[in-house]
């Protein structure tokens, strides 16, 4: 006679005393997180300047002509490329291969990915820093936490990292934490990891990277007082045509990252024919190049500051230039990722989104550029992300209106439904799309 099944007991909270011995090394690593997210963005910045207003300036070169665009994007692809084929650790693994959060990388690694990293957003290359800044970010929480205590599962330390580097990004834990739900609801449940065998309820999983999260986004704030929102009209509703708008836009918006996403391991596999990183990153310079001169100067770098500038004036650009420069940066994420350019895919997609959601706008004056906007962005992200909270959480802060909220819950739906299961952009190591 089978024995009736015995209720599964409800977690119960860690004791304070299992808790309280990570709240000093997460402060710790959230506010080293955000010091060197901002340390590697301004030495980036300097040599932005450098780059695109002192010497085109003083040779007397625009600074946005053809071949001045030409010239220092396969220069940054050359310089990218000694790098990954020379510096001890080869910049970290192939970017293609990487995402947000990853297994810890050698402390070795770090300084030939830091400048990869710089070399590629000082030269307009359209990649973000999240991605090689989050890994930087682990591999010391990782080794600063073998030290403190090796008893800790290294997992404990890669949460860390990887909040204080996404509480910094955004400049609030929210994302952060966000990103950590969704690891931890997508993870094999382990045994007990507290005192007494008793199951870590999901707050004492989050209490730690909550507070590097709220350290790292706190020292950003206070240091560099990152902005998301965007300078666009005010909401007028909702009514039942913005519904509309914001379900048909977030699909094709998700249906343009999806044909990125199909395209990926196409590009990624012609850079991989040639026999070196130095050919195939200044053959990829060449060819970012060139997209920067189809798709002018705001579709280069990872798109932040880009994002503002077309938001400012909706009305200063046509639906075609707006749908070129949404095809043109996406072209360009590939090929900055394929060729092996170190950084991240967030932020451009943003770019993409942003101009898809204005070409939208442009296209049907009766779509409000809020609702356009952010739907765009949400549907790009959920393609090229696969993390529905958090592109939810990127599209809501570039509009930060109550009204959006309920619009951008209802069109994630469909979105979601025509990605989720598809190839990911992002590669395994034989270079096949994970799922």
């Amino acid at each position: 006679m089978t024995a009736p099944a015995q209720p599964v007991a409800a977690p119960r909270p860690s004791p304070a005393r299992a808790l309280l011995p990570l709240v000093l090394p997460a402060l710790v690593i959230g506010v080293g997180s955000s010091l060197l997210l901002y340390g590697v963005s301004e030495v980036a910045d300097l040599l932005k300047n450098v780059l695109w207003q002192t010497l085109p300036d003083a040779i007397g070169v625009g600074r946005w002509s053809v071949a001045w665009i030409l010239a220092v994007l396969t220069a940054t692809g050359l310089a990218v490329g000694i790098v990954v084929g020379k510096v001890h650790g080869h910049a970290g693994p192939d970017p293609a291969t990487t995402g947000l959060v990853d297994a810890p990388l050698a402390p070795a690694v770090v300084p030939g990915l830091l400048l990869a990293t710089a070399l590629s957003l000082a030269g307009g290359v359209s990649l973000g820093p999240e991605n090689p800044i989050t890994a930087v970010n682990i591999a010391l929480a990782c080794w600063l936490g073998r030290r403190i205590s090796s008893a800790r599962p290294p997992q404990v330390w890669v949460a860390l990292g990887a909040a204080g580097t996404v509480g910094a990004l955004f400049g609030t834990p929210v994302a952060a934490v966000l990103i950590l739900t969704e690891s931890i609801a997508a993870a094999p449940r382990q045994g007990p990891a507290v005192p007494g065998g008793r199951a870590p309820t999901l707050w004492d999983q989050l209490f730690a990277p909550l507070i590097a999260a709220g350290a790292g986004g706190l020292t950003s704030t206070l240091v560099a007082a990152p902005v998301f929102g965007l300078s666009l009209p005010r909401l007028v509703g909702p009514h039942w045509p913005d519904l509309l708008a914001a379900l048909v836009i977030a699909t094709a918006a998700a249906a343009l990252g999806m044909a990125g996403v199909y395209a990926f391991p196409h590009v990624h596999r012609l850079f991989r024919l040639l026999p070196h990183p130095v050919l195939a990153l200044t053959l990829g310079g060449v060819v970012l190049g060139l997209l920067g001169a189809l798709g002018g100067r705001l579709t280069l770098f990872k798109g932040l500051e880009q994002i503002g500038e077309l938001a400012a004036d909706p009305g200063a650009y046509s639906a075609g230039s707006l749908a070129l420069m949404s095809v043109v940066k996406l072209a360009a994420v590939l090929v900055a990722c394929g060729s092996g350019f170190r950084g991240g895919r967030i932020f451009p997609s943003v770019f993409v989104g942003v101009a898809f959601g204005l070409a939208a706008h442009a296209l049907v004056p009766g779509v409000q550029p809020a609702v356009g906007v952010t739907c765009g962005v949400l549907g790009v992200l959920l393609a090229v992300t696969r993390q529905g909270w958090v592109s939810l959480f990127t599209a809501a802060i570039l509009a930060p209106d109550p009204g959006l909220l309920p619009l951008l819950s209802v069109a994630l739906l469909p979105g979601w439904l025509l990605v989720t299961g598809r190839p990911q952009m992002q590669l395994d190591d034989a270079g096949a799309p994970l799922r």
